[in-house]
């Protein structure tokens, strides 16, 4: 102590280099790293939608499977916008009446965070009509047959319609259409940050800390807790202008940071293992847990809350080895224990890459499997699903996914509207197991 008191009496405390590198360590640099990605992953597909043609306010209807993010959901008819609002104006969702098929409108912040979800288990008395969307505290003068208002803490959302398509697409894109958007004012449109646009097989160096101010500047991280994070990433994106420290800390992200990001991608965070399914201990809102936070924005973005839906991965087999398009593998649900058994709207599962999580492309366009493609059950009553390059002899159609040769993949299974074990996280999935 008394050393350090005379080098600051002595003018020795003035800030370099070497003192940067005393200050953020490896771990820190790594978790700082890691933290920041996952709003940079977000604004990257932020750049890329307005790329694409996105307008502020206005809604982009696509057709079903024309979506392009990571581990997209087949089994809906998605509708995407990006929505300003400010102290002046909100914008109005015109919901139209849906029955007997499951539907929701989500609204995500910057982060990835889930805000809110307009649908019959949020609004069960009417869950259709008009719903003012405004920045909390506004004084907005709002029409008076609104539904409802909901109220953000941020300016800007990210705004997701998913209606599901069952076995009438016809009907389900109909009811998509009449989802509409408009605002109430003219909003002070926000300024884009600019930040790195990122593909998942080539994450960012130290490039990520010098979009640092530019990202958290436009988009606050609200979860309490997480200060001290967001402090040392602005901190490091300022230390980084240094040219050595520049090059130190890149070192330290290409050799440590990606490293323990991708150690922590099997369980998906702090998630559980069981079956070899990983089932992650939070989704949609994350509260402190940055790195789940963070995983999902890079492997699965825009997932939603937990009683929306659950979603269980898989990677590798029974046996712990990768699962890949040259082996067939297949996965057995007993009688009391189906799929539809833990899911009140419907359940599926995909298949995608383990580079850029799209699903796999094959010579029948399935991508999918779900009640709709007709799986045949057992005699006794158990449903056997089959994943391989070929359809196994005396398979029926509708039980099995293409899965290519030469394809390195995982699966994605989801519980919409999870009940019972999945709903409480006491079910876990058969294994996936190799049958050749």
């Amino acid at each position: 102590m008394i050393r350090l008191a005379l080098m600051f009496v002595c003018g020795l405390m003035l800030t370099t280099p070497t003192q940067a590198q005393s200050r953020y360590s490896d771990q820190e640099v790594s978790d700082s790293y890691i933290y920041l990605l996952g709003r940079l992953l977000v604004a990257s597909r932020q750049q890329l939608d307005f790329q694409e043609g996105f307008h502020w306010n206005q809604i982009v209807h696509r057709k079903p499977g024309a979506v392009d993010w990571p581990n997209p959901n087949l089994d809906v008819a998605y509708s995407e916008a990006w929505v300003a609002v400010d102290e002046t104006s909100c914008t109005i969702v015109g919901v139209p009446e849906i029955k007997d098929r499951y539907f929701t409108v989500q609204f995500l912040n910057g982060w990835g965070e889930t805000l809110a979800n307009i649908n019959e288990r949020v609004f069960p008395n009417k869950p259709y009509g008009e719903f003012a969307v405004c920045l909390k505290g506004a004084s907005v003068d709002l029409p008076t047959n609104l539904t409802a208002r909901i109220d953000l803490p941020v300016k800007v959302s990210r705004v997701l319609s998913r209606v599901a398509l069952g076995d009438d697409w016809d009907a389900a894109t109909a009811l998509q259409q009449q989802f509409t958007l408009t605002t109430t004012g003219s909003p002070l449109l926000p300024e884009m940050p600019t930040t790195p646009v990122l593909e998942p097989q080539e994450l960012p160096g130290v490039e990520a800390f010098e979009a640092a101010a530019a990202a958290l500047d436009s988009e606050p991280d609200l979860n309490p807790g997480l200060e001290p994070l967001t402090n040392t990433a602005r901190a490091i994106g300022e230390a980084v202008k240094d040219p050595v420290e520049r090059q130190r800390i890149d070192g330290i992200i290409r050799e440590r940071a990606l490293s323990d990001f991708a150690k922590a991608g099997p369980p998906i965070g702090h998630g559980t293992v069981m079956n070899n399914w990983a089932r992650p201990a939070t989704i949609g809102v994350y509260d402190i847990d940055y790195l789940t936070r963070t995983l999902v924005n890079y492997g699965g973005i825009w997932a939603n809350i937990a009683p929306e839906v659950v979603y269980y991965r898989a990677s590798i087999d029974a046996d712990g080895a990768h699962l890949t398009g040259d082996n067939a593998y297949s996965m057995t649900f007993p009688a009391d224990a189906l799929p539809a058994r833990f899911a009140k709207y419907f359940w599926s599962v995909i298949a995608v890459d383990t580079q850029h999580f799209r699903v796999l492309p094959n010579p029948t366009g399935r991508y999918l499997l779900n009640a709709e493609t007709k799986p045949e059950y057992g005699s006794d009553g158990s449903l056997t699903l089959h994943f391989a390059a070929e359809k196994p002899d005396g398979i029926p159609d509708g039980n099995w996914l293409p899965t290519p040769r030469g394809s390195v993949y995982r699966l994605t299974f989801r519980f919409y509207g999870p009940i019972d074990g999945v709903s409480n996280g006491t079910y876990w999935l058969p294994a996936v197991t190799k049958v050749n």
